[in-house]
């Protein structure tokens, strides 16, 4: 970690479904601070809160109560549209599943947060290209998905999820379709982009292996946080 300051913080927050006798509490009160710099891990069994922390960090859905903080802005007062604008322009997204658009290159699957920001061909083509270079897949540019294998088609999902510069890179099992040596490459990478460039990453994983990688894993259990480790990759 790099510096103090608090990119994502949560204060008391709720988030629940249902009402009177049929409600229930996905997370139940969770109070957080992330940093920015750090890279953390997020586990947890199925149901713990982990998911919905995510959606909510990534500004896919909103607490029930209490108060979300996004470099210091509170995202409860945002709408919609400026919800996705955040989500565009400050956080950067991958995958378990690639979500690669299957017909089309590798550099222009870059490039597609870049158009959707209205960022001019040229400057989106060489963007792109340096984002790949990032991941070590400048020699592979015009290469479709079904040519790549899948840790090749994972490091153009993180290329095209670091090409906007985010403030914050959010990894949803990011390894889980990948067997075990692609899955250390991948971590690898992600340790390095952290190091590296001092992107902020929240990973949600099942693997304690590929957890190890983080400097702080935050174990969630019943919608609450049940402990949070400083641990680090050996």
């Amino acid at each position: 970690m790099q510096n103090k300051e608090v990119l994502i913080e949560f204060k008391n927050v709720k988030k629940s479904y249902g009402i009177g006798a049929n409600i229930t509490y996905a997370l139940n009160g969770v109070d957080l601070k992330i940093y920015k710099g750090e890279f953390v891990a997020i586990m947890g069994a199925s149901g713990s809160g982990k998911s919905t922390s995510m959606n909510i960090i990534g500004c896919l859905d909103k607490p029930t109560s209490g108060e979300y903080l996004f470099d210091g802005v509170n995202v409860e007062n945002l709408n919609l549209n400026q919800m996705a604008i955040l989500r565009r322009n400050y956080i950067g997204f991958v995958f378990q599943g690639f979500n690669l658009l299957g017909r089309t290159s590798a550099l222009e699957n870059v490039e597609l947060p870049l158009i959707y920001r209205k960022v001019p061909k040229e400057q989106r083509n060489k963007l792109a290209i340096e984002a790949l270079k990032k991941v070590g897949l400048e020699s592979v540019i015009k290469n479709t998905p079904a040519e790549l294998s899948g840790g090749q088609q994972q490091r153009v999902a993180i290329a095209r999820a670091i090409v906007t510069d985010p403030l914050l890179l959010l990894a949803d099992e990011p390894t889980g379709n990948l067997d075990s040596i692609k899955s250390v490459e991948v971590m690898e990478l992600l340790k390095k982009l952290n190091e590296e460039l001092n992107i902020t990453i929240i990973m949600v994983t099942h693997e304690e292996e590929m957890a190890a990688y983080a400097s702080r894993v935050i174990y969630f259990r019943d919608g609450n946080i049940e402990d949070s480790l400083k641990k680090g990759f050996k």
